[in-house]
């Protein structure tokens, strides 16, 4: 049951990363869901291993956020639209 909750909770994570990084990038809702999903599995999986914070909890959910941001930023830096390689 905890980690269906870490997949709804990134959803909303996903979201809320989406709107603190700078760009307009044209993404989807889909992608944007599943970079939030895998930002808040990373930021659990990393968080509670080497006991940061608990299986629930306010700073857990900002880990997860910023699990978020830094997978969008690795996404934006990787697929940017219109970049020469």
């Amino acid at each position: 049951m905890h980690w269906l909750w870490v997949i709804i909770v990134g959803l909303v994570v996903g979201v809320i990363a989406k709107a603190l990084t700078p760009g307009k990038e044209a993404m989807g809702f889909i992608i944007t869901a599943i970079l939030g999903i895998a930002g808040s599995f990373l930021s659990t999986y990393i968080g509670e291993k080497l006991g940061w914070w608990g299986e629930t909890g306010f700073v857990h959910f900002l880990g997860s956020i910023g699990g978020a941001v830094v997978l969008l930023v690795i996404y934006h830096a990787l697929f940017r639209r219109g970049a020469t390689t």
